[in-house]
């Protein structure tokens, strides 16, 4: 399944890409997020993680363009001090307070550029679960579901080289793999810097 949506993606964007009339450039990006998991199972108030990754700027015209990413995507947070008696007989005794969660993030985001320099994007992002955090439940059983799906909308600001950028994430799909008793959602806030290759 992660191959098929990862070859589909890029299939996508090199057909975009050679159709595309006002430009094609492709770079690096990284910065960090401060996120949180919204739900009675977690502690509120943010945490921090890093993203890195590459991304593809395609326009079609002076105004509109894509910007589809490819990003490893880290979010932290903390188990609240309820999350055994929610789940009562599968919840690991030696479990850590800390939660470490790392996605691979597919935002496709749509470029409007206000002229001059800046650019507000927002799109979908499709996010995979590589690490399934297994210390949280006996007998290694997952917590978390194994995909996310969010709406992404942000500023960018658009130098030479350079792309500075700040974003808002918001989960629309419950992550909560273990019942319907609590839903958990992702919520993360990114800062981060790319360069134009």
């Amino acid at each position: 399944m992660k191959k098929l949506l990862l070859a589909s993606f890029a299939i996508i964007a090199i057909s975009i890409a050679s159709n595309a009339q006002g430009g094609f450039r492709l770079g690096i990006k990284g910065g960090f997020n401060m996120n949180q998991i919204e739900g009675q199972s977690f502690d509120n108030g943010f945490t921090y993680g890093y993203h890195l990754g590459g991304f593809a700027e395609i326009d079609f015209t002076k105004k509109f363009g894509i910007q589809p990413e490819v990003l490893f995507n880290q979010t932290n947070t903390k188990v609240a001090s309820g999350f055994s008696s929610l789940y009562p007989g599968i919840t690991n005794p030696n479990m850590s307070d800390n939660v470490t969660l790392n996605y691979l993030s597919i935002p496709i985001l749509l470029r409007y550029n206000l002229g001059g320099m800046f650019s507000l994007v927002a799109g979908p992002q499709f996010g995979i679960l590589i690490n399934k955090n297994d210390n949280l439940l006996q007998n290694g059983q997952s917590a978390f579901a194994n995909g996310d799906f969010g709406m992404v909308g942000g500023l960018q600001v658009n130098l030479k080289v350079l792309r500075i950028y700040g974003r808002y994430n918001i989960g629309l799909k419950n992550i909560n793999d273990i019942g319907q008793q609590d839903k958990w959602t992702n919520q993360q806030i990114q800062l981060g810097v790319g360069i134009k290759l």
